[in-house]
């Protein structure tokens, strides 16, 4: 089997395999197109989303009796602009579940490879500590770390990378344990390489597909734990527009002004859903033994 990692082959192939699955196809442009409205969001919104306008108490949606253009999704309780905040609200959680692979990924890279590569006593500890954090529900784990380091976005962060950690670092060791046992390492060795070149420059490119799969999938369950840590009132604090938050917020009026829960909550529940079909679409292009169905 080739040694050649991922990356020197192009990203062509992978692109045409993805072009094939529709849903991971719209997955994507939607999340371009989001992402686009996040960065520019300064430029597109109509208002700041903390400005209140006290004549605007729960405004419905323009397509409903008493919705006026000017606030075209309506307003919150406190009279800001609904699609002002949920604009900014995506800057925030894409800007989270960036943070949240980031620094998962990072700690994971290290503890995988060290546990996959040198195995032995190293390997066992580096697991038990996995298996520590894997018996211990997420989201409690998550609430248990937030409250003792204090109700912050930053510390929502912190908390959710940590309950993240444990898919990372398994995913990782298992494709370095995969990779070190090819006859291409015993090759490198033998001209004498360090463990170091061995590890990160030979064997750690060739494992990147399930790493880029499981870094797509962690967007998704780092947006979605920080917007539930959001609605317990441990994660962004008023007035950050943070779709969790702005659920929480919302919750009590769910009667007689639906739209300020239903909004936030649909914006979860599509990003959520499109990162976890585009991840489910790039493991299909990546996994040699599934592109033969695409």
């Amino acid at each position: 089997m080739s040694s050649t990692p991922m990356t020197s082959r192009g990203l062509a192939p992978v692109w045409r395999a993805l072009k094939k699955n529709r849903g991971a196809l719209i997955s994507f442009w939607f999340l371009v197109f989001l992402t686009t409205v996040a960065v520019f969001a300064p430029w597109l919104s109509p208002h700041s989303p903390t400005q209140v306008y006290t004549e605007h108490f729960r405004s419905p949606p323009v397509w409903m009796s008493g919705g006026s253009f000017e606030f075209f999704l309506g307003t919150d309780d406190l009279g800001r602009d609904l699609l002002s905040r949920l604009m900014y609200g995506a800057r925030v959680s894409l800007a989270v579940g960036l943070m949240v692979v980031s620094l998962s990924l990072s700690v994971g890279l290290v503890l995988g490879v060290l546990a996959g590569y040198f195995g032995g006593r190293l390997d066992s500890l580096i697991m038990r500590l996995v298996d520590i954090l894997m018996s211990l529900p997420s989201i409690l784990l998550a609430i248990v770390i937030v409250a003792v380091l204090g109700p912050s976005l930053t510390n929502s962060v912190i908390a959710v990378s940590v309950v993240s950690l444990p898919n990372f670092i398994r995913i990782i060791r298992g494709a370095v344990m995969a990779e070190k046992m090819k006859s291409y390492v015993d090759a490198t060795h033998g001209f004498g390489a360090s463990h170091f070149r061995v590890a990160v420059l030979n064997i750690l490119p060739n494992c990147m597909a399930p790493i880029i799969v499981q870094a797509t999938l962690g967007f998704s369950d780092g947006i979605l734990n920080v917007a539930a840590l959001g609605f317990l009132g441990l994660g962004a604090q008023p007035p950050t527009p943070e779709w969790g938050a702005m659920l929480s917020d919302s919750r009590a009026y769910i009667e007689s002004a639906w739209w300020l829960v239903t909004l936030p909550g649909l914006c979860i529940l599509v990003v959520v859903l499109s990162f976890n079909i585009l991840g489910d679409g790039l493991r299909d292009a990546l996994d040699p033994k599934l592109k033969g169905r695409l």
